[in-house]
């Protein structure tokens, strides 16, 4: 009963992310469901990717959290557009959150929505939002083990940004072996080591991002 029972969420949700992507892929806008735990560095690789490409995409960003608007606040600080959802508690964002967030941004001037989810290596991999793409910011801080203790969030994504490598000296994480873990649970996925702090391989990340954009605009 209770396997069914989540079997009728996610379809249900399933159903909703699907009017969600067509409502943004009427209009060509590309859609991130940028994942992660809490701290790898999802707020901070989103406003490094505002500044670098304002003027160039316009964005807007749907934030998820449990409490409080923190990040959405910086967000906001950027001079972009953000919608806040709280979940009270809940451990993801589902589609009809985000589908609420829509009517409250001006999809007619976007390119691209990235949404903040809930920071969490599990749940938000298991519901769409109606995103083209997930992608997972890992963070050298919390291990090299995580892709293996972990797979799903992986085997899903695009794309996994692997953030705060200028603090891998002072850490026992292996980046080869993170890679050669994450390669194996999904063959095709973008591999993006960076350091918001410093800079580093961020051009790849931006260069990756507007490829998806732009071939999405293709598409359209």
């Amino acid at each position: 009963m209770e396997i069914k029972v989540m079997e009728n969420i996610l379809d249900k949700n399933d159903e909703i992310a699907a009017e969600v992507n067509a409502r943004l892929s009427a209009r060509g806008i590309f859609t991130l469901n940028l994942m992660g735990s809490p701290g790898s560095g999802k707020t901070s690789l989103l406003e490094k990717t505002i500044e670098a490409l304002r003027g160039e995409v316009r964005m807007a960003v749907i934030e998820g959290d449990l409490f409080t608007s923190k990040d959405a606040d910086r967000i906001a600080g950027h001079g972009v557009p953000v919608f806040q959802i709280n979940t009270g508690g809940g451990c993801h964002l589902d589609a009809n959150m985000v589908k609420a967030g829509l009517d409250k941004l001006d999809l007619a001037n976007l390119d691209l929505v990235v949404v903040e989810n809930v920071g969490n290596l599990v749940c938000p991999a298991e519901f769409n939002v109606g995103e083209d793409v997930k992608v997972t910011v890992l963070s050298v801080t919390e291990g090299d083990d995580k892709p293996l203790k972990y797979p799903l969030i992986f085997k899903q994504s695009a794309a996994a940004v692997i953030n705060k490598i200028d603090l891998i000296p002072y850490t026992n994480f292996d980046l080869a072996a993170a890679t050669a873990d994450i390669t194996g649970i999904n063959p095709v996925i973008a591999l993006i080591p960076v350091s918001c702090r410093t800079g580093e391989g961020l051009d790849c990340w931006y260069d990756w991002l507007k490829t998806q954009i732009a071939d999405k605009k293709r598409r359209t």
